[in-house]
């Protein structure tokens, strides 16, 4: 990123959970992976709304060494296949 830009975020636990569970996946690029991972941490830790972070059943918190390796060999299968 070339700046830096501090701004402030407000939404309510619905669309937290969809951004967050939408950002935090593997194919999600690392800047918005690590932003994301540290909001759902916050609104658990610092916030203290824990229900509301337990009930983000979709993120996912640990880090893929290669984000896109997956989906590139389901492509390459379905390539192999036809």
């Amino acid at each position: 990123m070339a700046y830096r830009i501090r701004y402030s975020m407000q939404f309510n636990a619905r669309e937290a959970m969809h951004m967050l569970e939408l950002r935090s996946s593997p194919q999600g690029h690392p800047s918005y992976r690590r932003v994301a991972l540290e909001m759902h941490r916050q609104i658990a830790e610092v916030a203290g709304h824990k229900a509301i972070a337990a009930t983000m059943t979709h993120m996912t918190t640990e880090a893929p060494e290669l984000e896109r390796l997956e989906s590139e060999r389901r492509a390459e299968a379905k390539r192999t296949d036809s």
